[in-house]
């Protein structure tokens, strides 16, 4: 639908973008805690409002980047401040507003010290992650790419657990160098260019030659920033010493900044390099369930088990990425915003758990369920949601990526069943014990259920479960026209069959 004229005026983008770091530049001069705190949910709130005539605008019917803003920035170098979103970077934005009042309601009670600075941190972190799902120019995307490495390390390092330091350091190490690698391959594309602009260099046809190396260098940046396998080792320790908010920003959203890049970057601007080496990413997919799910089940910390099962997750939708088949990519999409609902919400839930008995152990935790019993149900439907149970968010994205597989390699898909039966092994035995446990289970009698600030918390998370899960088509509508256009960048518009029909 087209917004009235008023609105249309509007530079939304940019408000989404910067309205966080204004609203972060008003909280460093309150005087109150308390006052901080309403002051930053009230902002992410107001974010998320913002982004609903973003929402409402969309023509989803095109593949064309849309409230595109396009100003002069740097001349001498001819970078532009250009902002724009097409249906896969639409999703994503959404995601993240929608996310962020979520982490400031799991905060309220569970940071107390330095509370201002934790939320300022909150703020400049959505600044940065929005910015780089809006930005088409490539000096501003790597501007946003590289603003949310430091407030995410603070937010481990100052608020996280006992190897907070160890895994701050571990997150910033891995980051920046994936870094260095995004630098040289924008670098390497502006020397042959002259252009920073994303769209101008999509579909340029460079050598094979170029297009392999710059894809490597793309490779590495994202497949750590997903993470893939061998990539992944700083994801677990920053996972378990962060604080539940940081979780479940990492989990929502930085975890998807990876799988954004192979998206937006690696299979338009080098389409010949991304099928000479797809049949090798979907195995390294694979290799990511299976071991993503081996190591899950055999973790007692309810985080690291969380954390790990994110390695698994995201495997789904790298595998989708790679079959480089319409099904693939729109299970891959979905995927990345249902891993961002579900994960998200059980960290949360983690944290829960851990303000109540102070221990993340799985044995600690047995037969908890028994008496917090609204706990226990939210808790429940988002264990059944991330085992892709029918009816839940992550089933028609698993689903679909595993439907993609069979379409591109039989011998790939056969390979990565044994990852969802694994996925079902961990899940249900997590359930199991945190819900029944055994018949020596701690005393939990002194337990209390979840408060009204915790319940508003989870209710708009289970209600994404069902709707995604039970009625995914305006969803999937909004980025369907966009993964069409993917595919005809990267196959040829003459080895993609025409998109059929709502």
């Amino acid at each position: 639908m087209n917004l009235p004229e008023p609105l249309a005026q509007i530079s939304w983008l940019s408000v989404l973008v910067f309205s966080p770091l204004a609203a972060a530049a008003v909280a460093a001069v309150l005087r109150s805690e308390r006052a901080v705190r309403w002051w930053t949910l009230a902002a992410t709130l107001a974010v998320a409002a913002a982004s609903v005539p973003v929402a409402l605008g969309f023509d989803p019917t095109t593949p064309a980047f849309q409230f595109v803003e396009d100003r002069p920035w740097i001349p001498f170098l001819g970078a532009r401040y250009t902002l724009g979103v097409d249906g896969l970077s639409l999703v994503l934005v959404l995601l993240t507003t929608g996310i962020l009042p979520l982490c400031v309601l799991a905060s309220w009670r569970y940071i107390t010290t330095r509370v201002r600075e934790f939320m300022l941190g909150l703020l400049v972190m959505e600044t940065a992650m929005v910015g780089v799902f809006c930005a088409l120019d490539f000096v501003l995307f790597f501007l946003f790419w590289e603003a949310m490495l430091v407030p995410m390390a603070l937010l481990i390092g100052v608020w996280g657990g006992p190897r907070r330091v160890y895994a701050a350091l571990k997150f910033f190490i891995y980051t920046m160098a994936g870094s260095v690698f995004l630098l040289v391959a924008i670098v390497a594309l502006y020397l042959m260019t002259g252009t920073f602009d994303l769209r101008a260099l999509m579909g340029r046809g460079y050598p094979l030659a170029v297009q392999v190396w710059v894809f490597l260098a793309f490779f590495v940046s994202f497949a750590i920033k997903v993470p893939m396998v061998p990539f992944h080792t700083w994801l677990p320790a920053a996972h378990v010493e962060a604080p539940t908010a940081g979780s479940v920003i990492l989990a929502s959203v930085l975890l998807k900044m990876g799988t954004y890049g192979f998206l937006r970057l690696s299979l338009p601007i080098t389409p010949d390099a991304t099928r000479l080496l797809a049949p090798y990413l979907t195995w390294l997919s694979v290799a990511a369930l299976v071991y993503g799910g081996l190591t899950a089940l055999a973790q007692s910390d309810l985080k690291k088990l969380v954390a790990y099962s994110s390695v698994g997750h995201m495997g789904f939708a790298t595998l989708g990425i790679f079959t480089l088949t319409r099904a693939g990519l729109e299970g891959a999409v979905l995927q990345m915003i249902n891993h961002g609902i579900t994960t998200g919400a059980l960290f949360i839930c983690v944290g829960l758990l851990y303000e109540r008995l102070h221990t993340r152990e799985l044995g600690a935790a047995a037969g908890v369920g028994k008496h917090v019993p609204v706990f226990a149900g939210f808790f429940g439907v988002f264990v059944l949601s991330s085992m892709a149970f029918p009816g839940t968010n992550s089933f028609i994205g698993e689903f679909l990526a595993l439907a993609g597989a069979f379409e591109a390699s039989r011998p790939v898909a056969l390979a990565a069943v044994p990852g969802v039966v694994l996925a079902a092994a961990y899940l249900l035995r997590m359930l199991q014990k945190v819900a029944y446990g055994s018949p020596h289970n701690p005393d939990h009698a002194g337990v209390t259920d979840l408060t009204l600030r915790e319940g508003l918390t989870l209710a708009p998370l289970l209600g994404l479960v069902f709707w995604i899960g039970l009625h995914p088509a305006p969803l999937v509508r909004l980025f369907a026209a966009s993964v069409q256009h993917l595919l005809e960048q990267t196959l040829g518009p003459a080895a993609v069959p025409p998109a059929a029909g709502p």
